[in-house]
This record gives structure tokens, C-alpha cells and sequence, in this order.
């Protein structure tokens, strides 16, 4: 047997100090609950529209807010029931105070989602456009926020309907030929089912296709700074972190650890790395921080290789690139305003032909001075959503 469901309250904006809290109810005795607040003197909430009204602890006879309430009357509300929404002044105590008093008269306090997973039951949302409520809060780039508005406007659910309408209707034919095999005009020929079937899975591939892409946007690429000690990673890290989040100094070596930063890139977001200096010749500690870096290469989206350009070339670094996949692998020659070894003004250093296609087109970046930034963050969005950005 199912159960009724009972009335919930829990705060809908987040923890903290700011102007307005936002406190909400959905149940069948919502109304009843805030009544029970506003007291019995206290005039109809008029559906959908907000009025100023004093709450008080019914316990005590307390003021505690003069707030906002606005009540939408199921089913044509966010959860499909009775919902009241109480606009409280912001920080913790007033608007724990307004739950504290409606959990005393009878609410319960709600789940995390469950506000959402009430929606979903009624019938509100479907379970994509519900995830996607999740990925517009949990969002951390303009990319990753319109694509979850996308999703909401039922964007994802309206191609996956298309796609089990063609399958219902095909399933349909497919029986009628199967039941009047000796039918002389059927409704529909074999071939033209096999060309159907043919389109739907090409449909089916298409969208399962950007399951990748839609990972990404919500955990962002990882973007993994690699190259010898000393090589500027850590200065271009914090230039394009837009803070000081990784210590920088002359020492080789200075960096043992790998740090993680989510950024926004080209609106699309990233998880930026930076690891410790690779070289053969380390010691205990730093070799254990050079293989924390080699894992995260190989989990990389994009490995960023960085060569110091007024450094020579070692042959260490050489055999390393031609081990990068250069699909997935952009070369930086950093510290470019320092200037190359005996180079005339404005000549550029040559990349040696042993570090194979990488040494066609490298950026040319300084930390310092912000020259080639814009151009690595440019390549660095291309490279790792390249689908997203051709559409």
C-alpha cells in the first residue's frame, strides 16, 4: 500500500550570510503549516501572489521575520503539490527559526532532492530534465549552464522520445510483416524498414556519441601542466588560475606535489594541474611527485608540455614528446619574453624537428607579460571540446 505523502520544509537557497533566505514547504498541510505561523487573524494567501506577513512561533507567540509568502496551489506548482515559499531576511538564524517552527508544527524536514524527486514522481520533470536541475546548480562554466538549460527545456528528452516513437513504429511494421507474411502489398517494403532501422541506430549513435562530451561538461577536462623542472609551469599555472596557488622560485625542483584548480576557459571547464618537474636525475621525495605527475598525464585530456625557451633542448625532454599524442598535446615555449639563446631581437628559436608534429605549431606564452594566453586558452578549448564548439 502506498503511502500519502506528508508535508517537507527545507531552506532552498544556500547557507550563509546574505540579504534573503529563501525557506520552502510542498505537502498537502503546507498551507496549514504557515497558517499555523501567520496566526488566525491573519488574512487568505491569495495563489501566486507574494504578501508581506509577520511569522511567529505558535509555540511561544515569538516574532521571528517579517517575510515575503507566496503560495502556489497544486498541481501547477514546482512539485506538482501544495507549495508555500517564504522569502525570510538572510544568515542562519531567522530562517532557521522559520523551519525550526514548521517542523514543530508537523513538516518534516526534506531530503537533499527531494524537492526535485518529488517533481520527478508527479510527473513534473523527467528523470534527464531532473539531472539537469543538478548540473545547473553543480555547473562551474557558461557551457555547462546552457547545456543543462537545454537539457531543462526537455532538449535531451525531446530527441530520446523521437528516437523510442521511430522504434515503436518500427517495432509495429515489423510485426505486421510477421504476422501477414504472404501479404502481397505491404504496408511498408522490407528494404524501406531495413532503411529505418538503418536511420534510427545512426540516431541511437549520434546522441550516444556525446555521452563523452557531457562527462566533460560536468567534471571538466583535465589539463595537465608537464615538462623539466623550472620550466615556468607553475607561473603560466598561476597566470591562468588568475592566483598565486602554486609556489614559484628559481629552485628546480620547487614543485613536489600535483595541484588541482577548476577553471573557466573559453566558457568550458577544466580541471588545471600542475606537476612537479620531470627528469631522470631526482631524488626520493621529487621522484615520488614525478610519478604522481605521470599518472596524471596519461588521465589527461590535454597535456601541456612546457620548454623554457632561452633553455637548450635536452634529450631527455626530446624522447618524452615524441611520446605525446600530438592529438591531444600542445607544446608551450615559456618565459617568451626573456628571449632565446644569442637570438637577434624578434627571431625566433627553432623547435627541433626530433620533437615530431608538437614542434609545428607551438604557443609562445609568458606568464609575465600575458603574451600567447589568450592564444593557449583558445587551443586548449578547441582541443578538448571540439565538438561542442563546431555546433
Amino acid at each position: 500500500m502506498e503511502m500519502a505523502p506528508d508535508t517537507i520544509v527545507a531552506r532552498a537557497t544556500a547557507p550563509g550570510v546574505g540579504a534573503v533566505a529563501l525557506v520552502r514547504l510542498s505537502g498537502p498541510d503546507a498551507l496549514g503549516v504557515v497558517g499555523a505561523l501567520l496566526g488566525e487573524g491573519a488574512g487568505p494567501l491569495e495563489p501566486r501572489v507574494a504578501s508581506l506577513r509577520p511569522l511567529r512561533d505558535p509555540r511561544a507567540g515569538e516574532l521571528l521575520d517579517r517575510a515575503i509568502v507566496t503560495f502556489f496551489p497544486g498541481p501547477a506548482s514546482y512539485t506538482g503539490e501544495d507549495v508555500v515559499e517564504i522569502a525570510t531576511h538572510g544568515g542562519e538564524l531567522v530562517p532557521g527559526g522559520v523551519i525550526e517552527a514548521c517542523a514543530a508544527m508537523g513538516a518534516r524536514r526534506a531530503l537533499p532532492g527531494e524537492f526535485t524527486q518529488r517533481a520527478y514522481l508527479n510527473g513534473k520533470l523527467d528523470l534527464v530534465q531532473a539531472e539537469a536541475i543538478h548540473d545547473l546548480i553543480e555547473g562551474r562554466s557558461p557551457m555547462a549552464r546552457r547545456t543543462a538549460l537545454h537539457q531543462m527545456e526537455g532538449g535531451l528528452s525531446q530527441r530520446i522520445a523521437g528516437i523510442r516513437d521511430g522504434l515503436i513504429a518500427l517495432e509495429a511494421l515489423l510485426v505486421h510483416h510477421l504476422d501477414f507474411p504472404d501479404e502481397d502489398d505491404p504496408p511498408v517494403s522490407t528494404a524501406e524498414l531495413a532503411g529505418r532501422g538503418d536511420a534510427l541506430a545512426e540516431r541511437l549513435e549520434r546522441l550516444r556519441s556525446t555521452a563523452p562530451e557531457g562527462m566533460l561538461l560536468r567534471e571538466g577536462a583535465l589539463a595537465v601542466l608537464a615538462g623539466p623542472p623550472n620550466a615556468g609551469k607553475s607561473s603560466l599555472f598561476n597566470a591562468i588560475v588568475g592566483s598565486e596557488r602554486a609556489i614559484v622560485t628559481d629552485t628546480p625542483g620547487t614543485t613536489r606535489d600535483a595541484i588541482e584548480v577548476p577553471v573557466s576557459i573559453g566558457g568550458f571547464p577544466f580541471r588545471l594541474i600542475d606537476t612537479a618537474g620531470i627528469r631522470s636525475r631526482a631524488e626520493k621525495v621529487e621522484r615520488i611527485g614525478i610519478e604522481v605527475a605521470l599518472r596524471y598525464l596519461s588521465a589527461a585530456q590535454v597535456v601541456l608540455y612546457c620548454h623554457r625557451a632561452s633553455e637548450a633542448w635536452e634529450p631527455e625532454e626530446i624522447a618524452f614528446l615524441e611520446g605525446l599524442d600530438p592529438a591531444r598535446s600542445i607544446l608551450l615555449l615559456t618565459c617568451s619574453d626573456e628571449g632565446a639563446r644569442g637570438l637577434a631581437a624578434g627571431e625566433q628559436d627553432p623547435v627541433p624537428a626530433g620533437v615530431g608534429p608538437l614542434a609545428s605549431d607551438p604557443v609562445r606564452v609568458s606568464a609575465h607579460s600575458g603574451q600567447g594566453l589568450e592564444r593557449l586558452k583558445e587551443r586548449l578549448a578547441g582541443m578538448a571540446f571540439s565538438g561542442l564548439r563546431s555546433r
